[in-house]
């Protein structure tokens, strides 16, 4: 019986199971209907829905999540298509939708207006430019950039092709991939829709924005975007493409930092976050304002994409903009061709640009790569620019450069420019300024609370006057001072914005081109600016065959500005300062020496008539005469010699020594000497560097009486201009007393240049004149 039963019950067993599969069957297959008849369902009311319904609803969650006015005026229209035939694999029969939206309106934030010319603005936030005059932009780097086509095409630039999520991870990371809306799609899937969107938007009649009053942010005449319905199981909105048509959108900051790109929700959050995800966007016909009150800037530029038409190959552009508007008073114009779609889903795109604006005096031409537009980073471009001065860059760009004459460069851009955390080099870049060359690299990097520049610049033949607007020179200024009686430049420096970056650059000068009276024949330095002070250390000159080495240190952060400067000289033959002179193989003698300076002002006459230190130099070994200091047009020291040597006598200088102690802009001698074959000249008096005027007393002690034509003390007073000599009078106008240097052989300037070198201590026609005066 027992094995008759278990049969029994086996048979029971398989029955049943064989009833539950049915059931689950019948179970399985009727979820499958039912997920048929609902998305059967879907469609019917997908495409036969008033979605201009839902048009109130979808204004009140937008309104609430920006805290701004929002509003759909125009209908709403939502295309279903299924399956996708752009997309692969399983994706493929996922359903797709199209939403499109017509005439949409978002304000500003209450209080904010952004007007438009000809009403003028405000101080707040100035008026942008009006459409009309932008455009009229010509489209001349447009069809510089298409010359050699007969027509122009949609394309993607696919510099790099990275595989697919779904063939790069497992099936579970490409459905969570999908899920978060950021699953990748072939760049070929990309441009194909993009293709679709903008031929259907090009079948349609033209259409202009809705009206923008001061009080709206933008209005969109037409918004399209493909979605994807799976990413919205996990709070994400996924537009693969989103066009907009007729776009008018003004950006603007006010005077005291407030913007209206920045949205604040007016309902408090509950739950997760939504997330949105655009994977490319296309503008057709569209406007961009801004308004900066701070800046005092207002621009508007033109943005469209190029129609897709059968095209060679090789354009890789599709994106045409115009700009216009003003900074300042200055005019603000540019024209620009970009790649044809903005991909914001793939960090690296190789997006192609060419860039060509002006504003004001400066002009900029841009072409090459944008690796990442949307942190704008990856730059590799070839960048030209000039202007009237470098200093002008400094609005544009935030470089901290001095004042020059007018410029040209060119070379290439490589780095990031993302706001915050830019870092670019300008890398091995040749040009001019004024007619010296210049070649070098730069490179910026954003800091807190200061950018920094560093960098080397190298002029193979630097013109001296090309320096001259750096240090406050020019012509004209010299003329004006001449008019006033006065030598030493007067033109402030200016020091406003030491303070908005750091600088380490190197920079040479091979060679000098310069006037024959001033033979710098080059120069170097290491200029670092840091915290408002500037350290030139050191500054280093080749003059007259010899050199000069000093460290110069201008503090900003004080009003007037601070000022050290000490350093030496070597060698400086001063036959070679006058070359009509060297030209007879006559010397007027080597000069070595040092000095130790502290002054405060804002111009350089400023700083030495506020001026304190030590200096002291010699000059060893030289010959001199009338006829040779009228061949330099050392008019002073002329007739000087003539009263004391005569006018045809040449006398073979020893030594000379200047040693001087300057206090508050008046330098007085400690020792002024000179030895001759024939005498020891002495000079006391004053050399008031603040009023420029001289007050010296000169007198020889005869060591051969016989060879002076006079030997009654000489005076030398007056302006540094227009100085007098001649037999003393009576008392010195200046009791504090004073030194001038080198006043027989050289002009009284030479004083504000000293030099010493212990070397010449040690010299035994020097030790004479540096010895204490004897007691009686």
């Amino acid at each position: 019986m027992a094995p008759h039963h278990a049969s029994r019950s086996t048979s029971r067993s398989h029955k049943a199971f064989a009833q539950w599969g049915h059931s689950a069957l019948r179970w399985l297959l009727g979820i499958v209907a039912a997920f048929i008849v609902l998305l059967a369902l879907a469609i019917v009311v997908i495409t036969n829905w008033d979605w201009n319904s839902a048009r109130p609803w979808i204004a009140k969650q937008v309104s609430e999540a920006t805290g701004r006015t929002f509003s759909i005026q125009g209908d709403l229209i939502v295309d279903w298509h299924w399956p996708q035939p752009l997309e692969q694999g399983w994706r493929h029969w996922i359903p797709g939708v199209t939403v499109q939206a017509n005439h949409l309106s978002l304000g500003n934030p209450p209080g904010f207006a952004v007007e438009e010319a000809p009403d003028k603005g405000s101080k707040e936030l100035p008026a942008i430019p009006n459409k009309e005059s932008t455009a009229k932009r010509d489209a001349s780097v447009a069809i510089q950039a298409m010359e050699g086509s007969s027509k122009t095409r949609l394309a993607v630039q696919a510099a790099s092709k990275p595989g697919s999520a779904a063939s790069a991870a497992s099936a579970t990371q490409a459905e969570h991939s999908a899920l978060q809306g950021d699953a990748e799609r072939s760049e070929q899937a990309d441009a194909q829709e993009a293709e679709r969107l903008i031929e259907r938007e090009g079948a349609r009649a033209t259409v202009e924005p809705p009206a923008r009053s001061a009080d709206t942010m933008g209005t969109i005449a037409r918004a399209t975007a493909t979605l994807r319905l799976l990413p919205l199981l996990s709070r994400t909105v996924a537009l693969d493409t989103v066009m907009l048509t007729a776009p008018d959108i003004v950006l603007g900051r006010t005077r005291d930092g407030a913007n209206n790109w920045t949205f604040q929700s007016t309902k408090e959050r509950t739950g997760s976050a939504w997330n949105l995800s655009i994977g490319q966007l296309i503008v057709r016909d569209g406007w961009l304002g801004y308004t900066d009150g701070e800046r005092d800037l207002a621009l508007r530029a033109r943005i469209d994409t190029f129609r897709p038409e059968a095209l060679d190959d090789d354009n890789r552009y599709g994106v045409h903009v115009t700009l216009q508007g003003r900074y300042g008073k200055a005019l603000v114009e540019g024209e620009a061709l970009a790649g044809p779609i903005l991909s914001l889903r793939n960090k690296v795109i190789d997006y192609p640009l060419r860039v060509k604006a002006r504003a004001g005096g400066l002009h900029a031409q841009a072409e090459g790569m944008l690796a990442n537009p949307r942190a704008l980073s990856g730059l590799d471009l070839q960048v030209a620019l000039s202007g009237s001065s470098m200093a002008d860059l400094y609005a544009l760009t935030g470089l901290v450069l001095p004042n020059t004459p007018a410029f040209k460069t060119h070379g290439r851009l490589l780095g990031s420019l993302e706001p915050g955390k830019a870092v670019w080099e300008y890398r091995d870049f040749d040009g001019v300024v004024g007619a010296s060359d210049l070649h070098g690299s730069l490179t910026y990097t954003s800091a807190h609370p200061r950018a920094r520049l560093e960098g080397r610049m190298l002029s193979k033949k630097l013109r001296l006057v090309d320096l001259g607007p750096v240090v406050g020179r020019s012509e004209a200024r010299e003329k004006q001072l001449e008019r006033k009686g006065r030598i030493l430049p007067d033109d402030a420096f200016d020091t406003g914005r030491w303070n908005a970056m750091d600088l380490d650059l190197a920079f040479t000068g091979e060679k000098i081109i310069r006037p024959e009276s001033l033979p710098i024949e080059n120069l170097s330095t290491r200029a670092v600016l840091k915290d408002a002070v500037l350290h030139l250390s050191p500054l280093r000159f080749g003059v007259a065959k010899g050199k000069i080495q000093s460290d110069v240190t201008l503090d900003s952060r004080s009003k007037p500005l601070k000022v050290k400067a000490q350093g030496t000289a070597e060698s400086m033959q001063l036959s070679a300062l006058f070359p009509k002179v060297e030209l007879m193989h006559k010397s007027f003698g080597r000069l070595d020496g040092g000095f130790s300076l502290t002054a405060q002002g804002n111009s350089i006459a400023s700083m030495l008539g506020h001026s304190a230190g030590d200096a002291r130099f010699y000059i060893r070994d030289g010959r001199f005469s009338k006829e040779m200091l009228d061949l330099a047009a050392l008019n002073l020291g002329s007739v000087v010699v003539t009263k004391l040597f005569g006018a045809d006598k040449e006398v073979h200088l020893r030594c000379a020594v200047v040693d001087l102690g300057i206090r508050d802009g008046i330098a007085t001698t400690r020792n002024a000497k000179l030895s001759t074959e024939e005498a020891i000249v002495e000079a006391t008096g004053a050399i008031n560097m603040r009023d420029e005027r001289l007050d010296l007393r000169i007198k020889p002690e005869s060591l051969k009486w016989k060879f002076f034509s006079l030997r009654t003390p000489l005076y030398v007073q007056g302006s540094f201009a227009d100085p007098k000599v001649g037999v003393e009078p009576g008392p010195l106008l200046l009791r504090a007393g004073a030194a001038v240097a080198a006043a027989v052989v050289a002009p009284a300037a030479l004083a504000l240049v000293p030099i010493t070198v212990p070397a010449a201590e040690d010299d035994a026609d020097c030790k004479t004149l540096l010895a204490p005066p004897k007691k009686p």
